[in-house]
């Protein structure tokens, strides 16, 4: 299977002189086209950090990061936001909206950049992704007039806009009730089965446990990892006990 990521001895350090450390410890990390992968560990670990290094939103101090066949420590910051925006989606715990413009034009803002698209297929697609998600009759809402999962959800099509071939999502679930936290992560699994690739930060046993693959985390290292086969709703307890084990085993 064709590797969309490869991380490769990844080494990030935060402060300075005595109090220097390292965030990202000669981490090595890939990521295979459509995988569905979770990062798991505890505050201060290393993998929200690991997430945005790997999605060139962080420059690293050694190492290499290759994605989809192209190593992007070549590239200007410039062409690295192309790159981000027209191949890779971000769903964040807080999505960040612009209170001045309903839900539509929130989800349609980040397409409107590129001239060459038609604004009425933009507007299009992001009608379509919208229904897909369940939320097609809120576009004319404000951001202030919808629920944390509503605007989540939004923030989900907002990301597929531009046919992403990786979803990164830090903590995309970590503000919202269960039903709603499972409603996205219903979403997600949707979004995997056609072809995407998601990558998720959670500290939760419950979504790690609806992914393919987890990666264990601690003081900057990859620990452990954990293999799960295709999700189905009927063996979700196990599945969540198998996770849990795991952090127990590993003292995290």
């Amino acid at each position: 299977m064709k590797k969309i990521i490869i991380g490769e001895n990844l080494v990030k350090s935060f402060g300075e002189g005595n109090e220097k450390y390292r965030v990202l410890d000669e981490v090595f990390v890939e990521i295979n086209e459509g995988e569905f992968v979770a990062i798991m560990g505890p505050s201060g670990s290393g993998k929200s950090t690991l997430m945005f290094a790997l999605s060139g939103m962080d420059d690293i101090d050694g190492g290499k990061v290759t994605f989809d066949g192209k190593d992007l420590s070549v590239f200007k910051e410039n062409d690295l936001a192309d790159i981000r925006r027209s191949k890779m989606g971000f769903v964040f715990q807080q999505p960040t909206m612009l209170k001045n413009l309903n839900i539509l034009d929130n989800i349609i803002l980040p397409s409107m950049r590129d001239n060459r698209k038609n604004v009425s297929e933009i507007n299009e697609k992001a009608r379509t992704l919208m229904k897909k998600v369940g939320i097609a009759e809120l576009e004319k809402r404000d951001i202030t007039q919808v629920s944390g999962g509503q605007l989540q959800r939004a923030g989900i099509c907002r990301a597929l806009m531009s046919n992403p071939k990786i979803i990164f999502g830090d903590e995309p679930t970590g503000a919202l009730n269960s039903k709603s936290a499972q409603d996205i992560m219903d979403i997600f699994s949707d979004i995997n089965s056609e072809g995407t690739a998601v990558m998720l930060v959670t500290h939760d046993a419950k979504i790690a446990a609806r992914t393919e693959r987890i990666l264990f985390m601690c003081d900057g290292k990859v620990v452990s990892e954990m293999r799960l086969q295709k999700f189905y709703d009927t063996d979700i307890d196990d599945r969540i006990k198998k996770v849990t084990a795991r952090l127990q085993e590993i003292g995290i």
